[in-house]
């Protein structure tokens, strides 16, 4: 887990808030290669543990993976959608999904989590995980399905010639 490194305040393209003023906001980095065992735990770096000692929320996730959020980022997320309009389909549909298939779950005294049954057959977990830090979240993968995205995507990554994020980055 590290730190963003600057306080967040208003998004200078939008001004639209992306967090609260002076908050320094965590950032999970890196990729680890933990095992699921016979009984669907899933055993967190001790990097990510004292950001998740709250509780997280595992849901699914594009491309087939879990999101895993804290509760703090969840809640902020939920919040946002509740203030979505609910006439909107891709909101109602979206919002369907990505509740219906959340599960509030807390870490055990090793910094193990139990997957539910059905995100670890939506996400293809078997036996040999990713667990990828993806900024305010983490994303769970099984390590094949990990592999082949990073071999798809990474040649576009390196000869990107457009800016992803117009003045940063």
């Amino acid at each position: 887990m590290g730190y963003s490194g600057a306080p967040w305040g208003e998004n200078g393209a939008s001004g639209a808030p992306s967090g609260v003023a002076g908050e320094v906001r965590r950032v999970f980095l890196g990729t680890h290669t933990p095992r699921l065992d016979d009984k669907g735990r899933l055993i967190f770096p001790a990097k990510y543990r004292e950001e998740l000692s709250a509780g997280l929320v595992l849901t699914k996730g594009q491309e087939r993976c879990l999101y895993v959020f804290p509760v703090s980022e969840f809640a902020r997320i939920t919040e946002a959608l509740r203030t979505a309009p609910v006439t909107a389909k891709a909101v109602r549909d979206y919002s369907r999904v990505f509740f219906a298939s959340a599960s509030d779950e807390e870490l055990d005294r090793q910094g193990r989590i139990t997957i539910p049954p059905g995100l670890r057959e939506y996400a293809g977990l078997d036996r040999d995980c990713a667990v990828i830090g993806a900024n305010t979240r983490l994303e769970i993968w099984d390590a094949h399905a990990w592999a082949s995205y990073l071999e798809q995507q990474e040649p576009a990554f390196s000869t990107a010639s457009e800016e992803v994020l117009p003045g940063v980055l």
